[in-house]
């Protein structure tokens, strides 16, 4: 049988902020929440009043939807995100995506802290997302397929949808914000990966290394929502520097990213105000 969960949720979220119709859905990461912030006519909604919303247990993730204006555009933002390891498995946030999906967003913008691959891409550093590679024990879509949302064959070809990344580009140029662009690495976790590992998605063309984001991805492609991401990175891959890796440093090289962040997403949405709407 098949949800109806997605609905259930998009009609609570409506009831609490009606007429309301997000143009983007944000999905903000580990410690990155505060963009939330300059938020304005805002309304939150704890995940656990939501069906389908995950509710995080990590030290960083809110767990609240915030529906309101962003840069002139109407966003419905994520504050937090679920996990495939914490215990929900690969499929984690295809209902809230959907929901998001069903209240009207033609595009998701997802933002990380990740781990990176290359020594010149230091913590503190931004990376536009260019495209990714799956390392969870399969697909957020295996199983039955709800026609509803998408077929069940569909192409991730242009997964970060390539003009969306221009104007994110262009964006982050046009405010002296230094941007890099590669492929991440998605990880099961919870620990970090071992330095062999790390070697091992450097010949496998990663950059960038993380815990969450493809499980949402997949489920917008599959849904036909067009997807950016950008990564803010708080340390070198295992093996990479003398540091020892901690949730700690993620949150606080997070904080530092952050402010180049929170300054590129409202100016990117300022750009998108001007152009019109997906059909």
């Amino acid at each position: 049988m098949l949800s109806n969960t997605p609905f259930e949720a998009a009609d609570i979220i409506r009831a609490r902020k009606p007429g309301f119709t997000p143009r983007v859905a944000l999905i903000l990461g580990s410690g990155l929440g505060v963009l939330a912030e300059q938020m304005t006519d805002a309304v939150s909604i704890s995940f656990t009043e939501l069906p389908g919303f995950p509710i995080s247990t990590v030290h960083g993730h809110a767990g609240e939807l915030v529906l309101g204006t962003l840069a002139g555009v109407p966003v419905a933002c994520m504050k937090g995100r679920g996990h495939f390891y914490e215990g929900y498995g690969p499929g984690v946030m295809i209902s809230a995506v959907r929901t998001l999906k069903l209240l009207g967003c033609e595009m998701l913008f997802v933002t990380n802290a990740a781990g990176s691959l290359r020594t010149e891409v230091d913590a503190g550093s931004l990376v536009a997302i260019s495209d990714h590679i799956n390392g969870l024990p399969g697909s957020p879509m295996a199983g039955p397929n709800d026609e509803r949302f998408g077929p069940r064959f569909f192409s991730m070809s242009n997964a970060y949808d390539a003009e969306l990344r221009e104007l994110v580009k262009a964006t982050a140029k046009e405010k002296g914000i230094k941007l890099h662009e590669g492929v991440y690495f998605c990880c099961a976790g919870p620990n970090f990966e071992t330095a062999a590992e790390i070697r091992a998605f450097k010949t496998l063309g990663a950059d960038i290394v993380g815990m969450s984001t493809v499980p949402e991805v997949v489920a917008a492609r599959h849904c036909g929502l067009k997807v950016a991401g950008v990564s803010v990175i708080t340390n070198l891959g295992e093996g990479m520097s003398p540091f020892q890796l901690s949730h700690e440093q993620t949150l606080k090289y997070a904080a530092i990213g952050a402010r180049d962040l929170v300054a590129l997403i409202p100016a990117f949405l300022e750009r998108l105000a001007g152009m019109p709407r997906s059909a």
